[in-house]
C-alpha cells in the first residue's frame, strides 16, 4: 500500500511540474516589437549611460503652463497634470511601467517591475513576472494584485489611451502572487504586448478607487525613484531621491537618476522662461527656434562659459509639425478645401524672412527615414494593402512624386493662388467682393488657437496668405488652462500640433488618427479624422510581423495621410538644440531617441 501511495504522489509531482513548466514556458529578459532584442539577458546596463555616474546634486527645468493636479492618469487636468510625475522627457519620477523601454533601439522593452515576460511566437499572451524586490514607496511590496486593480481601474476611470487597454485582452487572470497573465483578443496587434508593458502599476492599498477621478496635490504612494517634496500649486513642484528605491542597482535603472532633487519651474510665456533662464533660475533650455539660437543666447552666461549649447543628433524621424484642421467642423469637411488651403502657406517665405532659411519642409509623417513615403513609389505590399481603398491616395502620392507646394519665395505667388483658386472652384467657392464664399454667400473664415508667441508669429504670415484669396483667418492667443481645455474638447477650427515619429509607430496612432479616438474627449485625434482606410492601415502596421511588412504598412499609412491634406505642412530642423549649465554632464554616446536626460548628472556631485 505504502509502495502504491508513494507511486501515485511522484506522478502527482511529476504531472505538478509538468504543468508548471508548461506555465512558465520560457522567461524572457525582454521583449521587441520587431526581431529580438539588442542586448542578452545578462546586460549589464544601457549602452547610453554612464554606469558610473555620481550621485548627487540637483537639477531645475523649466516649461511653459501650469498645474494643477498629480495624477497623470486621469481625464480632468490631464493636460495641467503636474511635470515629472509620469514624463516621456524628464522621466518616470514617481510612477513606474511594467518594463522600461530602451532609447536605442526602435521599440524594445526591458524588466523592470516585471522582472520578466512570457509569450509565444504568435503573441496571443503575455505574462509579467513581478520582481520580488519591486517595493512601493511606503515599503509594501508589488504584487499581481496591483497589476490587476490598475489595469480595472484605468478602465473605469483613467483617461485614453489606458483606459481602454483592457479592450483587446481576452482575459486578465492572475497565474501566481506575483505573475498576471493576459490572453489577447484576435485581433490585438503584434505590438501590443508592449503597450501594456508600458502600463503604469498603481498600489492597490494605497489607492481610492472612489476619489481616483479628481484632481489631487496628494503625494501619492508609489514605486518611482523619487517623491514629492516641496509643491506651490501651478508654480513650482520638487521631486527628491529616495535613498531605499528598491529598482536602483538593476540594469535598466543604472546610471540613471543621478540628481538628489529636481524641480521644475513653471512659466505664463516663453518670453518669461528665457529670461528666467538667462538669469539662472532654472538649468536647461530646448531651443527649437534656429534664429533664437543663433541670435539670442550671447548672454554673459554663455560668453563666460558658464551655460554650454550643444546640438544632439539622433535618428528619429522629423513628425509632423503644421497646422491640423479639426474636420468636425463641416467648412473642412472637403479634402479639396483643405488641400487648398494647404497650397497657401508660402513656406519659402517663411524660412527666409523668419528664419534664415535654416528649416527644411515637412512632407512625410516619418520625414527622414525609410519610413517615409516620399520619393518612394508605392511598393506591390503597400498596393495591395491600398486596393480596397481605391480614392484614398492621391496618383501623385502613390508613385512618389508628390512633394508640397513650392513658391517663388514673394508671399503672393500668382501660380500657386490659381492653383489653390481651381480647388476651391471645383469646392463650390468663388470669390465675389473680394471674399471666398460658398453657394450659399457664405464667406470662408475660420480661427486659429495659438498658444505662444512663436505660434502667432507663424500664424501671421499664414493670414496674410490667406488674405489675398479674400479668406479671413483669425487668430487667438489663449492662456495655457483654456488651451489645454480647448484642446482637450476638440474646441478650435485650427491648431498648431506636432506629431512626434519614432521608427516604431504603432498603437499611439489609434490615440491620433483611428475613428475610434474621433469623439473621445482627451485622446490626440486633434484632426477628427474617421476614415476606413486610416484604421486599415493603422491595423496593418501593428498586425505586421516582418520589418517588411512593417515598412510597407508605414508608408501605406504616410500615404493616406498625405492625400487627406489634414495638415498644413510647416517644417523641421535636424538635430535637437539644447542650452545648459557648465555643472551639468551627460553620457558620451548619443543613442537614437538623441539625449535622454534621466542619464545626466551633476558635476559638482563628484566633488
Amino acid at each position: 500500500m505504502q509502495i502504491a501511495l508513494r507511486i501515485i504522489t511522484a506522478v502527482l509531482f511529476v504531472f505538478a511540474a509538468a504543468i508548471g513548466l508548461a506555465r512558465a514556458e520560457n522567461p524572457r529578459h525582454a521583449i521587441a516589437s520587431h526581431g529580438d532584442p539588442a542586448l542578452p539577458a545578462d546586460y549589464q546596463y544601457f549602452p547610453y549611460v554612464n554606469p558610473d555616474a555620481p550621485k548627487g546634486g540637483r537639477i531645475s527645468y523649466g516649461v511653459f503652463g501650469t498645474f494643477d493636479n498629480l495624477n497623470p492618469f486621469i481625464l480632468k487636468s490631464m493636460r495641467t497634470t503636474a511635470r515629472g510625475m509620469w514624463d516621456p522627457q524628464f522621466g518616470n519620477l514617481t510612477y513606474e511601467s511594467l518594463m522600461q523601454r530602451s532609447r536605442d533601439e526602435p521599440f524594445t522593452l526591458y524588466g523592470l517591475l516585471a522582472e520578466s515576460v512570457e509569450f509565444d511566437d504568435e503573441r496571443t499572451y503575455i505574462q509579467f513576472n513581478i520582481n520580488p524586490l519591486a517595493r512601493w514607496s511606503d515599503g509594501e511590496p508589488v504584487t499581481a494584485d496591483d497589476v490587476i486593480f490598475t489595469f480595472n481601474l484605468l478602465e473605469e476611470k483613467g483617461r485614453p489611451p489606458y483606459s481602454n487597454r483592457l479592450d483587446k485582452v481576452e482575459k486578465m487572470e492572475k497565474t501566481g502572487p506575483l505573475s498576471v497573465r493576459f490572453a489577447l483578443k484576435a485581433d490585438a496587434g503584434h505590438e501590443f504586448p508592449l503597450i501594456l508593458g508600458l502600463n503604469p502599476v498603481l498600489a492597490e492599498h494605497a489607492t481610492d478607487p472612489d476619489t481616483f477621478d479628481q484632481t489631487t496635490f496628494q503625494p501619492p504612494v508609489t514605486s518611482g525613484p523619487y517623491r514629492i517634496g516641496e509643491i506651490k500649486p501651478g508654480e513650482k513642484i520638487t521631486f527628491e531621491r529616495r535613498p531605499d528605491y528598491w529598482a536602483r542597482d538593476l540594469p535598466a535603472k543604472r546610471g540613471t537618476d543621478n540628481y538628489d532633487e529636481i524641480s521644475i519651474e513653471y512659466f505664463l510665456s516663453d518670453s518669461a522662461q528665457f529670461e528666467a533662464f538667462k538669469k539662472g533660475v532654472y538649468d536647461i533650455q530646448f531651443e527649437g527656434n534656429p534664429t533664437s539660437w543663433k541670435r539670442s543666447y550671447n548672454f554673459p552666461a554663455v560668453e563666460k562659459g558658464k551655460v554650454e549649447k550643444t546640438v544632439f543628433e539622433n535618428q528619429l524621424p522629423a513628425g509632423m509639425h503644421g497646422f491640423v484642421f479639426n474636420t468636425r467642423r463641416d467648412k473642412f469637411g472637403d479634402v479639396r478645401v483643405r488641400q487648398a488651403l494647404a497650397m497657401l502657406f508660402d513656406f519659402e517665405w517663411v524660412n527666409r524672412s523668419l528664419f534664415d532659411n535654416a528649416y527644411k519642409r515637412t512632407e512625410s509623417y516619418f520625414q527622414h527615414s525609410e519610413l517615409s513615403s516620399i520619393g518612394v513609389p508605392a511598393s506591390e505590399r503597400e498596393r495591395e494593402l491600398l486596393e480596397p481603398f481605391p480614392d484614398a491616395v492621391e496618383p501623385s502620392v502613390m508613385d512618389g512624386t508628390y512633394h508640397a507646394t513650392r513658391t517663388d519665395g514673394s508671399g503672393r505667388d500668382r501660380t500657386v493662388q490659381r492653383n489653390a483658386l481651381r480647388l476651391f472652384n471645383e469646392a463650390g467657392y468663388k470669390i465675389q467682393g473680394g471674399k471666398l464664399i460658398n453657394d450659399a454667400g457664405q464667406p470662408l473664415t475660420f480661427e486659429v488657437m495659438t498658444q505662444n508667441e512663436g505660434q502667432e508669429k507663424i500664424a501671421l504670415a499664414y493670414q496674410r496668405n490667406l488674405a489675398a484669396l479674400g479668406i479671413d483667418m483669425s487668430i487667438h492667443t489663449v492662456d495655457d488652462a483654456q488651451y489645454q481645455r480647448r484642446s482637450q474638447n476638440y474646441d478650435y477650427d485650427l491648431i498648431i500640433k506636432t506629431y512626434t515619429a519614432s521608427l516604431s509607430p504603432g498603437a499611439e496612432q489609434v490615440w491620433r488618427w483611428d475613428s475610434r479616438s474621433r469623439d473621445v474627449p482627451g485622446t490626440f485625434n486633434y484632426a477628427g479624422t474617421a476614415d476606413p482606410a486610416i484604421d486599415a492601415m493603422i491595423q496593418a502596421l501593428l498586425d505586421a510581423r516582418s520589418q517588411e511588412d512593417f515598412v510597407a504598412a508605414v508608408r501605406a499609412f504616410d500615404r493616406v495621410l498625405i492625400s487627406g491634406h489634414y495638415v498644413v505642412p510647416l517644417y523641421y530642423l535636424p538635430g535637437q538644440r539644447v542650452a545648459y549649465r557648465s555643472n551639468l554632464e551627460h553620457p558620451q554616446v548619443t543613442p537614437i531617441y538623441g539625449y535622454v536626460l534621466p542619464t545626466w548628472w551633476d558635476k559638482r556631485a563628484e566633488k
